[in-house]
């Protein structure tokens, strides 16, 4: 029996496991740059060559003009309280013990290395999205459906399911968890729409895209846990 039929939610779980796992690990490290991005980006990027590439080869993008539009809908949405609302942000319903403080993971200084920009620009915009969906769309709902996962449709939700991602998504999101839970839900009712895994990615990577662009022009680097 090969792996992938003994451990079939791999491919699912793995890199976004693995994902959390260096984001929790690296800073007690102490890695210079640039080989702290490099890690960060390295780990999680093996592990879907080594173990998602099948899943990721039969995806495909159904709806992208309409996927663009939302990408960019929900950086706006996003970014939309701190630049309309001064201090925002600060308040303690959104830095506090539970949600935890904002920190820039790679500060402006060494973000002036080509290398570094690049590598924290390719990790928001194309690692990113890829490793996060695969679990939070592909696997999570389905398995709160039901465990025994792999007869459930992409794109099926339960209430449990719908709400229950959301709210880890935002969770995941700290500080940020009011706009993570908005993006929560608005990912989750694109994906009941299109039951397109590979449209779901495509809006995440142009919601981190534009917003990295929101980041480089503003010098906003919060934005950037």
């Amino acid at each position: 029996m090969s792996w992938r039929n003994r451990w079939p939610a791999l491919p699912w779980v793995a890199p976004f496991a693995l994902f959390m796992a260096v984001l929790a690990v690296a800073p007690a490290l102490g890695l210079a740059q640039p080989w702290d991005a490099l890690l960060r980006v390295g780990v999680p990027l093996l592990a879907l060559l080594l173990l998602s590439w099948p899943v990721l080869r039969t995806l495909r993008v159904q709806h992208p003009v309409a996927d663009v539009a939302l990408g960019v809908g929900v950086c706006a949405l996003w970014v939309a309280p701190d630049f309309l609302v001064p201090g925002w942000r600060a308040h303690p319903l959104f830095q506090n013990a539970l949600t935890g403080t904002l920190t820039v993971t790679v500060p402006p200084a060494e973000l002036a290395d080509p290398l570094v920009l690049t590598l924290r620009v390719a990790r928001a915009a194309l690692l990113v999205p890829v490793v996060e969906e695969l679990f939070w769309r592909g696997w999570l709902p389905r398995w709160l459906a039901n465990p025994s996962w792999q007869g459930v449709a992409l794109g099926h939700y339960t209430w449990l399911g719908f709400l229950g991602t959301a709210v880890l998504f935002a969770a995941e999101h700290g500080p940020f968890w009011e706009v993570g839970l908005l993006c929560g839900l608005l990912y989750n009712a694109w994906m009941w729409r299109t039951r397109s895994l590979g449209d779901l990615i495509l809006v995440h990577a142009v919601t981190n895209a534009a917003l990295g662009a929101v980041v480089l022009g503003t010098g906003r680097y919060e934005f950037w846990m």
